[in-house]
């Protein structure tokens, strides 16, 4: 394999930009050609490819966000959309794609490797960790931290004025940030899509602490919870207890950006490394991940049917230490 391509789709998550540098590097190690192809599938229909060395991903490592950009683009979702991608790829050279991304890139990418034989490996790049296949999606972790951060500032002033706090997280599907934020934040309560919520035990365990004399609380919301965002469920919860001054915050973006953790830099660097190893020793349709801290491939039919699991232990917990 003489050259391949690299690029980032759907939403960004931090440590997108270190698995860039990641695989540009570990690719011109083994004497490799490597493109940036910008703007994800959007500018692989336009052919909108830059070539990238060592130089070019210098000093990337520690910023959010992704060099090459993002797009949404609902011409790669047609056939005839895929083959004008490939017929750009083809022009350029490109034998091998690094995809990072999540759900969607790797849809795109799967449907682009049948149609069109390209060898394609994934980098679970998202927010959400609800990918199969990997412990640990890159960005996952920053988002904790940055929602940690976020809430824990947000506690000082709740404490200070008697007030209950329902704080909206990331998390449509997913409940992975919610879970392990909320731990980490001592909530009183965590809402997640994929357990039930019952409003009358969360105003009772609400009730509980205000009789054990509580100055504050914090609920964490995930934004897809089946009782709804933390506006729904706040006016839910007023209607049926209203002794505390009650107000609402949405995280919303704010956990997308900022530079990555300790943590995302070098999962991120590992990923992309062997995502290229990976092409190189003729592996293709498959995502990398790290499980129980060695590498792995999953085929992208499994890793995008297949979510992952809520830890139930960490519910349990939760649950406990919220008494």
């Amino acid at each position: 394999m003489k050259k391949i391509g690299v690029f980032t789709s759907g939403g960004d998550a931090p440590g997108m930009n270190a698995c860039i540098r990641a695989v540009v590097r570990t690719a011109r190690f083994h004497e490799v050609e490597v493109c940036g192809i910008l703007r994800g599938y959007a500018g692989m229909l336009q052919g909108d490819f830059i070539p990238m060395d060592s130089s070019s991903v210098s000093n990337i490592i520690q910023r959010g966000g992704t060099i090459l950009k993002s797009a949404r683009c609902e011409a790669f979702k047609t056939k005839a959309g895929r083959a004008k991608a490939a017929e750009e790829l083809k022009s350029e050279g490109v034998e091998g794609i690094v995809a990072i991304g999540g759900d969607g890139t790797f849809t795109g990418a799967k449907f682009l490797a049948q149609e069109h034989g390209f060898s394609i490996v994934g980098a679970p790049g998202t927010i959400d960790n609800d990918l199969y296949g990997t412990d640990y999606t890159i960005g996952y972790d920053t988002a904790v931290n940055t929602v940690v951060e976020a809430v824990d500032k947000i506690r000082d002033t709740a404490d200070a004025h008697d007030r209950l706090f329902f704080v909206e997280v990331m998390g449509r599907d997913a409940g992975f940030i919610a879970l392990r934020s909320g731990i980490g934040v001592g909530a009183e309560a965590i809402l997640v899509p994929e357990t039930e919520t019952y409003i009358d035990q969360l105003i009772d365990k609400l009730q509980r602490g205000w009789e054990r004399q509580k100055s504050s609380s914090i609920i964490i919301v995930a934004e897809g919870d089946d009782a709804g965002g933390a506006y729904a469920v706040a006016e839910k919860v007023k209607a049926k207890f209203d002794y505390y001054d009650t107000r609402v915050t949405v995280l919303g973006h704010l956990q997308r950006g900022g530079s990555p953790s300790a943590a995302d830099r070098v999962l991120a660097s590992q990923m992309g490394s062997e995502a290229v190893k990976a092409l190189l020793a003729g592996r293709k349709n498959e995502m990398v991940g790290i499980i129980n801290r060695k590498v792995t491939f999953t085929p992208f039919e499994q890793a995008i049917k297949h979510h992952q699991k809520i830890n139930q232990e960490l519910l349990n917990l939760a649950e406990v230490l919220s008494l």
